[in-house]
């Protein structure tokens, strides 16, 4: 039986559902740790970060409107297909990242667990943060989470897999949609989360994938108007970037999650999912007054 030839895969971006290639047409290379080529990644264009952002706002109205526990069964169900499809990532997280298979598969398997954990939190946030206020009067006075819009994520650059469901998890478990911007220099493990998604219960432009030069992708999104809050987990601090963005952010008072320094290996706690939360406070007479009660 003659050698036959290895089918390569193509990855292409995920916005609204769907698997375009980029509007600019361009790709780049993308290496593992001993600069061996591994695939050509789509380099996203500004046409494309806008076209991703419409996709997640369109997405925005059914998504936040499901019940907490609807979305906890569907971001359950996609860390089912995670599951089923770990050998492909732990290859690509080794790549990815320079790890023996057997490090990777742990952190595969804590990536899936990562998925787990934020699935169960979808139905418990609002006893956490939200609640009844004493007031000084014939009213009750109670506050409840409300998701922020439309979220960028600049995914971090060298946690390639687990940082990236790190981020990614609580913003679209708490009802908000993602624009994720991929690592540059490590896209394949979060173009390969899209082909999950695509095939799992989540909504198409619930999350957005977009990969290419961060800074490049990641300027149009913080400026822009219909973006609500932006995660720069994944910007270089070094070179300013961060601050650029975070300045561009202004124009439209984004919510802005700054870089920090983050073990992901650690449990989380909640911060991620109430950073991309607003509260509502609803008053409502109290005995027999009938009225409908008003809200701000």
């Amino acid at each position: 039986m003659s050698d036959r030839l290895s089918v390569l895969k193509t990855y292409k971006l995920y916005v609204g559902g769907k698997f375009p290639r980029s509007e600019s047409g361009r790709v780049y290379e993308v290496t593992d740790s001993k600069a061996k080529w591994l695939a050509n990644a789509p380099l996203s264009s500004r046409k494309d970060a806008r076209d991703a952002v419409v996709a997640a706002r369109k997405a925005f109205g059914a998504w936040s409107g499901a019940t907490a526990y609807n979305r906890g069964q569907i971001l359950y169900r996609v860390a089912e297909m995670l599951e089923g499809r770990r050998d492909q990532f732990v290859r690509e997280v080794a790549d990815a990242e320079g790890l023996s298979k057997s490090k990777a598969a742990v952190v595969v398997d804590a990536t899936v667990d990562r998925w787990v954990w934020y699935a169960g939190w979808t139905d418990k946030i609002a006893q956490v943060v939200g609640g009844g206020n004493p007031v000084a009067g014939p009213y009750f006075n109670l506050s409840s989470p409300e998701p922020t819009g439309v979220v960028a994520i600049l995914a971090p650059q060298e946690s390639s897999f687990l940082g990236l469901v790190s981020v990614l998890a609580p913003v679209i478990a708490t009802g908000n949609t993602a624009v994720v911007v991929a690592s540059e220099k490590s896209p394949l493990p979060a173009l390969s989360l899209a082909e999950v998604l695509a095939t799992s219960d989540l909504p198409g432009g619930v999350v957005n994938v977009l990969s290419g030069r961060t800074a490049e992708i990641a300027t149009p999104l913080a400026a822009h108007q219909d973006v609500n809050a932006i995660d720069l987990a994944g910007a270089d601090t070094d070179d300013g970037l961060a601050k650029e963005l975070e300045i561009a952010a202004t124009d439209n008072l984004k919510r802005v999650l700054r870089p920090q320094p983050v073990d992901y290996t650690e449990t989380p706690g909640i911060d991620r999912m109430t950073a991309f939360l607003e509260t509502k406070t609803v008053w409502h007479p109290t005995g027999s007054l009938g009225a409908s009660g008003s809200s701000y």
